[in-house]
């Protein structure tokens, strides 16, 4: 019989932290370089975003040359309209500053693909941080 969790102790303890204001998102941005920046929107009344959130963990810690970081949409309005969101769970891509791409709705095999895909590439449409 295995111990519960002894699977989970080899893998790096990673945390996807949550944003809540322009001035966060704009420090993590800055302070990712060349990496790619997931942006995850949620909201806690969303069930397919608690259903996609262990997911997301799960790619954080595969990931781990990938910055993972979530914004509440209730709680984060700024963010929200710099980004267009309409619907959630919504994914952005960041890399360099510059936007890459973006994914609507609870999708783990897309999402997936995006994360490897994006962060081998190079950053291709401009836009500013904030």
């Amino acid at each position: 019989m295995s111990e519960p969790g002894k699977s989970d102790s080899k893998r790096p303890h990673v945390q996807v932290t949550e944003i809540s204001n322009k001035e966060e998102l704009t420090t993590v941005l800055e302070e990712a370089g060349d990496k790619l920046v997931v942006i995850d929107f949620f909201a806690d009344w969303c069930f397919p975003c608690k259903l996609i959130s262990p997911f997301v963990l799960d790619l954080a810690r595969t990931h781990t040359d990938v910055i993972f970081v979530k914004v509440d949409i209730d709680e984060s309005d700024e963010i929200v309209e710099r980004y267009e969101i309409s619907s959630i769970p919504a994914f952005v891509f960041i890399k360099s500053g510059r936007k890459l791409d973006s994914i609507t709705g609870a999708n783990y095999d897309l999402l997936t693909r995006k994360v490897a895909q994006h962060k081998t590439q190079a950053a291709t449409e401009e836009i500013s941080i904030l």
